[in-house]
């Protein structure tokens, strides 16, 4: 028998809009959006992707990553650099700008993270992020 209330999918999908409406209003003085920003965010862990690597780590198909870099490109938040060990590839990374848009707005993401994890102890969120990758894993193994 199904428990009364919302279905996991539901309350799973109606805490990531709630997310993304708090990052929106953080980015929106910035000109930046949340797709960019989390390709930021994935450079910032892993610098010289390429743009097929970005995609995946980002959550975006690679037909939208191309907008995505000219977007990204257009704020001056990446670099491309010719990958030395092949001539055909380009390396994506941050920029100064990226870097500084990062740190800048880093804070303002913690208290969003903060936020949504308000009264839950540290075995609590230690449980829940558990929980949540292997949800991830389960659904992508």
């Amino acid at each position: 028998m199904t428990p009364p209330g919302p279905t996991l999918l539901y309350a799973i999908k109606q805490v990531e809009l709630a997310v993304r409406a708090a990052l929106d209003d953080l980015l929106r003085p910035t000109g930046c959006t949340v797709p960019q920003w989390t390709a930021l965010t994935v450079l910032s862990r892993r610098e010289g992707q390429t743009g097929a690597e970005l995609a995946r780590n980002a959550f975006v198909s690679p037909q939208a990553m191309g907008d995505l870099l000219a977007a990204l490109d257009r704020g001056h938040w990446i670099t491309r650099t010719p990958d030395p060990s092949h001539g055909r590839r380009v390396l994506i990374g941050l920029s100064d700008e990226g870097r500084e848009l990062l740190a800048r707005v880093g804070p303002g993401a913690d208290a969003v993270e903060e936020r949504m994890i308000a009264g839950f102890g540290p075995d609590e969120q230690t449980v829940l992020r558990a929980m949540l990758n292997r949800c991830r894993t389960n659904l992508t193994d």
